[in-house]
């Protein structure tokens, strides 16, 4: 008997979350639009120029709390995160049907790690990860699935 460890994340931009699925692992990264206390969810965006459709990511940090700190939980903020998708609200529309103009999803997410972006340069970073996004899609895989990142880009933990 072989023990294979845990699933690796998936690498995917933050606006493609709502079309995963719950209970999946993700890496993704964010810019912190604001930061609860009382409840431990920390609020990111990262909205693209060219797309009407609106998706903010709900993070329950609270396995992550002792680690946390000022720099992410500031808001303006980049941060890169992995965590497990545990809601999608609204649902994604069926595959061929269209969504509202400005209409916005909000993704939960229960975080496991969580760390500072840094100096991010975003084109370079929406470009890489839709470039793994595609090339996961191509080869029949839903953003990359197995696990892989066909050398672009490491494909998390």
């Amino acid at each position: 008997m072989s023990f294979a460890g845990p699933l690796p994340s998936q690498l995917c931009l933050l606006q493609y979350l709502p079309s995963r699925e719950v209970g999946e692992k993700v890496r993704f990264s964010g810019c912190v639009t604001s930061y609860s206390i009382a409840s431990a969810v920390l609020t990111l965006e990262h909205q693209l120029p060219s797309d009407d459709h609106f998706v903010r990511a709900l993070v329950d940090v609270k396995l992550v709390l002792e680690r946390l700190g000022t720099d992410q939980t500031r808001i303006g903020e980049w941060v890169n995160v992995i965590g497990y998708i545990t809601a999608i609200n609204p649902p994604p529309a069926p595959a061929g049907e269209r969504t509202d103009s400005g209409e916005c999803s909000k993704v939960q997410i229960q975080a496991i790690l969580l760390w500072s972006a840094g100096p991010l340069d975003m084109q370079r970073y929406n470009t890489s990860v839709g470039t793994v996004t595609a090339l996961a899609t191509l080869d029949g895989k839903h953003g990359g699935r197995d696990g892989s990142s066909h050398g672009i880009l490491p494909s998390g933990s």
